[in-house]
């Protein structure tokens, strides 16, 4: 098949989106599709056009950015020109370009599929209402044209205000999941870069420095949980410097994290060896995000892969991973004190959290997701 892919943001880009993408278009590349990746060229050090693990990547240039989203005039063109070549087009949502590129594939008699990742929720401002207006008409005018609708769990679209409406076209197919296995080195350099010394206890937080992943409610948790577990210590992966409009937020966090000395640290974006190596390295890891724009957390299934029990908030979606596997809690999001209680129980009692991680591996194995995914495209291409 050839198979044509919109999103907004494509790697390097690190996100939840855009590492579930990589992960589905190299693996079915790998199982012997094309896969053409149109996104934006957000970083004019970018190449137009490259091919990444065998996958045809595509950046129109950015003609302004419009708060998380960017205007691509050329995208017209790139979109016209591909969907003509392709089979199947395949959208990344919310994404702006979604409409239109939806409405070129039924022009062409192209089977559309949408996969749902979030809600999109944009601090106030005329800027981010506007934003919010416009993605919220091109999800509508996406989600009437598309074949298929996927989201990662059934949970999350039958809670959802917006969901709920294209329910019988709707069907949930797990995030891709994989990990490389560490060796040694890789131990050793995670401990180096987080000096961790023995006995301490590491709570564990995969995640951009961004308002929705809650990180002032595991701040706010860290005092009670200290009270319990002396030695308890954060270590924070991600992004964390310039995370784009969330220039605020760290500041507002900064004197509280700062307050909290070696008992939280920021080791940044590691290396895939090395973030496997820092999973087996930690006791729990935690999910405190508060709202829709978070559907699933990949990080929670990375995290229990390698037999790491994790506390996540009890939201559409977010609670599937745990409520399937039983390895970790769910706790109210926003709420400090549960979130404290959640980590002192795993902490204190973490034989009752422990799981099948290999039915985990499984499970959520990008091969496995591609071939749900092939499945679809064919169905429909057939049916058409």
């Amino acid at each position: 098949m050839r198979i044509l892919t919109a999103l907004t943001y494509y790697r390097p880009h690190y996100s939840g989106l855009t590492i579930y993408a990589e992960r589905l278009a190299r693996t079915l590349v790998e199982r012997g599709h094309q896969v053409t990746v149109l996104t934006s060229r957000y970083d004019q050090d970018l190449p137009a056009r490259e091919v990444r693990d065998g996958v045809q990547v595509i950046r129109p240039r950015v003609m302004a950015h419009v708060s998380k989203g960017v205007l691509m005039p050329s995208m017209f063109y790139w979109a016209w020109r591909n969907l003509r070549r392709a089979d199947v087009v395949h959208l990344h949502l919310p994404q702006l370009d979604a409409a239109y590129i939806a409405l070129f594939g039924r022009l062409l008699r192209k089977p559309v599929v949408l996969t749902y990742h979030c809600d999109l929720l944009l601090p106030v401002g005329f800027i981010h209402a506007l934003a919010n207006q416009v993605s919220r008409l091109a999800n509508i005018i996406s989600f009437r044209l598309a074949h298929q609708v996927v989201v990662n769990a059934m949970d999350y679209a039958e809670q959802s205000l917006f969901l709920r409406n294209y329910l019988a076209k709707t069907r949930a197919i797990p995030t891709p999941v994989a990990l490389e296995e560490p060796a040694a080195a890789d131990e050793d350099n995670v401990k180096r870069k987080a000096r961790l010394e023995p006995g301490q206890r590491i709570v564990g937080m995969v995640a951009r420095l961004a308002a929705e992943k809650g990180v002032e409610y595991l701040l706010e948790a860290m005092p009670e949980v200290l009270r319990q577990h002396t030695t308890a210590r954060v270590l924070h992966v991600g992004q964390y410097q310039n995370v784009m409009g969330e220039e605020d937020y760290a500041n507002r966090l900064r004197p509280v994290i700062q307050a909290l000395g070696e008992r939280w640290a920021f080791l940044g974006i590691l290396p895939p060896a090395e973030l496997s190596a820092f999973y087996r390295l930690c006791d729990l890891t935690v999910l405190p995000s508060t709202n829709s724009t978070e559907s699933f957390g990949i990080v929670q299934v990375e995290s229990m892969s390698c037999n790491t029990p994790v506390v996540a908030s009890d939201l559409p979606g977010m609670r599937q991973p745990v409520k399937m596997t039983g390895m970790g809690l769910v706790v109210p999001p926003a709420n400090a004190h549960a979130l404290a209680q959640g980590i002192n129980e795993v902490l204190a009692h973490p034989e009752r959290y422990k799981g099948d991680a290999n039915a985990v591996v499984e499970r959520f194995s990008p091969q496995r997701i591609a071939q749900e995914y092939e499945v679809l495209f064919q169905n429909l291409i057939h049916s058409g």
